[in-house]
């Protein structure tokens, strides 16, 4: 962390930016003299419903039947009413722009590019809805999606929800435990699937997959297969493909869209499950399409005439988030397959093919570039990028550097955070704000952000547990199956008395803005002193002869000592002087504390399906704990790993 400016907004960018025009908004409508930032967002969590009303009026919010109140919140956060009475179609909101401008382009791994127009856009979602209706689909009902991040994705949700029906999606990497532990908990009607899929240069089949998945959830009643990929192979019979399940239907029918309430279902998505069985979450309509506009309108400044990609699979909510862009007026850009294929410039080619303006990635994917010497200065254009997301995992200093040095100068590099718990963010970027090495700029409008300490006092430069105070729109609506809100209440409100608390571990700045140290029940507890994995990692992968890491605290003689493991980059070895060389960077940056007593190399770090490293699994193995759900794991083998490791008896 460091109060190093790394970049600031132009004049010209300050006064046009939508967060201006949004400010200038409010004071003229309410006689207010909001002029900075601090001040707008003090304003946001003081006059909750007054804000949020005006994030509908400012975006264009279309609804049918206006709201009796705008906020009932007397009792348990979980318990607030946002805008009771109103009723709103999501997809109605993402599909109010018409015309030939483009609404997505989509390039394969393969290089093969189509687009759509929001015209061309609208006529396939109206096909789609109406099967889906002709199939009894209906509000409420679920449609699920074992789908790859293609345009036909998209239009299955939009016809989805415009029905007012439920959707919800995975990636086709996940296995088939994975995927029945989740569509089964749900019993949706529909399946969505390809045929197969492209990742780094291979063809991966889905259609046995899918056949076992129909076997085991019994609530599917049609099973429709686009054929992403060319092939002879005959789909199962239990299946159809999409071109004959359209036929018959009309393309020139305009969409229907359904009024729903605003907490109506419209998103289920689902907990990692490494620790048991999914958790279910499901997300309302207005909620989710308030948030994201003003996440995407105002803090990324996202309009017509953008373009915004965000690397991401269908399985993590950074899909959902990206999807809402429609919304704006802006268009979307999307690739699936491997972001290394055929070499890790794939992506920043997408930037200059595509003239990108908002380019969403992991911190991971950053930092594994830099790794591998790749210096988008000297190579591409980059002339339309305007604004860089960083969101997974925590971004650590030395990648806000690589972006500055080696990709662009002139970029607003907007590390987000926040979850698949409210498919949205707390901490954000702002295109008005400066950026701070290592820093996330600001807490994000309307959430009553709060850095405890273990007195569950607020605290301000110093690490805590991050909470929210007060309730916001995209909280979820409740878990799927649970009475009473139990599940929900133990995962967020166990302990604090009616505050959120999100188990991350962070700070809020002296420049207002957020660093975060890692999830805060996974922080390392040696002799009594509470560690954030991220300042470990931070120091450990900056160093040239390591990949990546993960790091855990071991049970050991009555206290809790810090295990590291590291994946070596090619053609180095882990010995005692690199172990050495480990241990004095880690001492000189960080305390003795933070110092591993064993520092362990192993071949490759267990991650989840969206690319999360999974300290909980590696920790529970290592104590000889069973792994309740390894279908979660995109390489659930990994773990085996770890297992049986002599070093970690000494």
């Amino acid at each position: 962390m460091s109060d190093h400016i790394l970049w600031q907004p132009s004049e010209q960018l300050l006064a046009n930016s939508q967060m201006t025009q949004f400010t200038s908004m409010l004071n003229q409508q309410h006689g207010l003299n909001i002029s900075d930032y601090p001040a707008l967002h003090a304003y946001s969590i003081n006059n909750r419903a007054e804000f949020w009303r005006a994030v509908i009026d400012f975006c264009g919010v279309i609804y049918h039947q206006e709201a009796s109140d705008d906020l009932l919140d007397e009792g348990h956060m979980i318990e607030a009413q946002w805008f009771k009475g109103m009723t709103m179609n999501f997809a109605e909101n993402l599909l109010k722009h018409q015309g030939d401008d483009t609404a997505i382009t989509f390039e394969s791994e393969s290089g093969k590019v189509h687009t759509l127009s929001y015209n061309q856009l609208i006529s396939q979602v109206s096909q789609v809805q109406q099967q889906l209706r002709a199939c009894g689909v209906g509000v409420g009902d679920r449609v699920a999606g074992f789908m790859p991040n293609i345009p036909e994705t998209i239009v299955a949700m939009l016809a989805t929800t415009a029905l007012g029906a439920v959707w919800s999606s995975t990636s086709p990497d996940f296995g088939i435990n994975g995927v029945v532990d989740r569509f089964g908990q749900i019993a949706p009607k529909v399946l969505f699937s390809v045929n197969a899929y492209e990742y780094n240069g291979k063809t991966h089949d889905c259609l046995a997959k899918v056949e076992q998945i129909i076997a085991q959830i019994d609530s599917i009643e049609h099973t429709v297969i686009i054929e992403f990929i060319a092939s002879d192979q005959p789909l199962p019979k239990t299946c159809i493909g999409l071109t004959d399940w359209l036929t018959g239907t009309d393309p020139q029918l305009a969409v229907s869209y359904m009024p729903v309430p605003f907490d109506h279902p419209l998103y289920i998505l689902y907990s990692s499950g490494t620790t048991g069985k999914p958790k279910c979450i499901v997300h309302r309509s207005g909620g989710i399409l308030l948030q994201h506009l003003k996440e995407l309108m105002l803090h990324a400044d996202v309009a017509e005439g953008k373009r915004l990609f965000y690397f991401t699979t269908c399985g993590w909510m950074m899909w959902n988030w990206m999807a809402s862009t429609l919304a704006t007026g802006a268009s979307l850009v999307l690739f699936d397959g491997s972001p290394f294929y055929p070499d890790g410039n794939r992506l920043f080619d997408l930037v200059d093919k595509h003239g990108i303006t908002h380019f969403g990635t992991s911190a991971k994917w950053i930092s594994a570039v830099e790794k591998a010497g790749i210096k988008p200065r000297e190579s591409h254009q980059l002339n339309q990028l305007e604004t860089l997301f960083s969101t997974g995992s925590p971004l650590m200093p030395e990648s806000f550097d690589y972006v500055y040095r080696d990709v662009k100068a002139d970029v607003c590099l907007s590390s987000i955070s926040g979850g698949t718990d409210i498919c949205s963010c707390f901490a954000l970027g702002n295109s008005n704000l400066p950026v701070y090495s290592g820093q996330l700029q600001c807490l994000g409008l309307g959430m009553a952000v709060k850095i405890l300490d273990e007195q569950q006092q607020s605290i301000i430069g110093a690490p805590g547990e991050l909470a929210c105070d007060k309730a916001f729109p995209s909280m979820p609506v409740y878990f799927w199956q649970d009475a009473d809100h139990q599940k929900y209440k133990a995962a967020y409100f166990d302990k604090y008395d009616n505050i959120w608390c999100h188990s991350d571990r962070a700070e809020i700045t002296a420049q207002g803005g957020m660093v975060i140290y890692g999830r805060s029940d996974t922080t390392l507890n040696p002799g009594g002193v509470r560690i954030g994995t991220a300042e470990i990692y931070r120091q450990v992968e900056a160093l040239p002869e390591i990949t990546e890491s993960i790091v855990v605290g071991q049970e050991w003689q009555d206290d809790t000592r810090v295990v590291l493991f590291v994946v070596m980059q090619q053609g180095h070895q882990l010995d005692d002087e690199l172990r050495h060389k480990i241990r004095q960077t880690i001492r000189k940056n960080t305390t003795p504390r933070h110092v591993p007593a064993k520092i362990i190399a192993v071949a490759e770090i267990p991650k989840t399906i969206s690319g999360k490293i999974v300290e909980i699994a590696v920790r529970d193995v290592i104590h000889g704990k069973t792994v309740a759900n390894t279908d979660a794991l995109a390489n659930p083998e990994a773990l085996k790993l770890y297992k049986d490791l002599a070093e970690l008896q000494d």
